[in-house]
């Protein structure tokens, strides 16, 4: 059954718990962590068989989404960070799933790195070569992208393996 919703038109619509339903993305939380000329990467080959990717991850029920950022960084990477920086959403969208992704940024505020079970690999990457690691991820670099703007970067290394390098500005 549906019901009408203002400006949401016709939802559907459960009259016997008198619930609307709507159709709304999982939250999931993704972030770039800088520790000076070097960001935090790492793999799992079930999302991208040879590319490196940020550290990223649901948000729980009962967290806000900077909670979400912290708990995520430190049970992948066993680091803390700090002076979040929030840089905006993506949609990720497919018949399987839908993902609202709120980005972010951070700083490396301390920690040796302890990567987790659910990981294969995590370590720095020097910022001038995390778009050729990221060969894959066109969300991660769109962040990156953002990043070295936010960092002023001025040089080019860093989008020498860039095939969208006319979005630089993005």
């Amino acid at each position: 059954m549906e019901k009408y919703s203002w400006d949401e038109g016709g939802v559907p619509y459960c009259p016997k718990d008198d619930i609307m339903y709507f159709d709304t993305p999982t939250p999931c939380v993704i972030v770039a962590v800088i520790n000076e000329d070097k960001i935090l990467l790492l793999k799992q080959s079930y999302i991208f068989k040879n590319s490196k990717v940020l550290l990223s991850g649901y948000v729980a029920n009962g967290e806000t989404v900077e909670e979400t950022v912290h708990r995520e960084v430190f049970e992948e990477s066993g680091l803390k960070i700090k002076d979040l920086k929030y840089l905006g959403s993506e949609y990720v969208g497919s018949n399987k799933k839908e993902i609202i992704m709120l980005t972010f940024m951070a700083k490396y505020d301390g920690g040796d790195i302890k990567k987790s079970s659910e990981v294969e690999w995590v370590n720095w990457s020097h910022i001038e070569n995390a778009l050729c690691e990221m060969s894959e991820d066109e969300v991660g670099k769109r962040i990156v992208r953002k990043v070295l703007k936010e960092i002023n970067y001025t040089g080019e290394k860093a989008y020498r393996c860039d095939n969208d390098s006319c979005n630089r500005n993005v």
